[in-house]
């Protein structure tokens, strides 16, 4: 592999590990970031390839877990909805008073809330695809 490559895997991969790392305290799908930094940087650098697995077990059992239950389901969405709300507030400046106001803020919480609800589509959407093989198999 070029040095060149080699370099901007590290790059890219460190950037959207920390990313990962930020948002497992933010709203945002930290764990899977966690996981793609991880891949990106293992490209780049073999002996951190060994902790793939582990971080991809983690983040898929995370996923499952965000639609175990209507509950949880609905919370994420609501969540979701606070971001669209939240972003629509700031990109209007409908409280001026509040600090981050405008739409560089608040389309930062919308673009949150698609990559939310686009997740949870997909955790649901395999969660269900799960389901309907062990039923076909039972």
């Amino acid at each position: 592999m070029g040095h060149v490559k080699r370099v901007g895997l590290v790059a890219m991969g460190s950037v959207v590990l920390l990313t990962g790392v930020a948002l497992l305290v933010l709203p945002g799908p930290g764990l899977l970031l966690v996981f793609v930094g991880v891949v990106l940087l293992g490209r780049a650098v073999p002996s951190v390839a060994r902790f793939e697995e582990p971080v991809r077990l983690r983040a898929m059992r995370a996923a499952e877990d965000s639609v175990s239950s209507p509950w949880r389901i609905a919370g994420s969405v609501l969540v979701g909805l606070g971001l669209v709300g939240a972003g629509v507030v700031l990109g209007l400046q409908l409280l001026p008073w509040l600090p981050f106001n405008g739409w560089s803020a608040g389309s930062s919480l919308i673009v949150s809330a698609v990559v939310l609800f686009a997740l949870l589509a997909w955790s649901h959407r395999r969660v269900r695809r799960a389901r309907q093989r062990a039923d076909a198999r039972d």
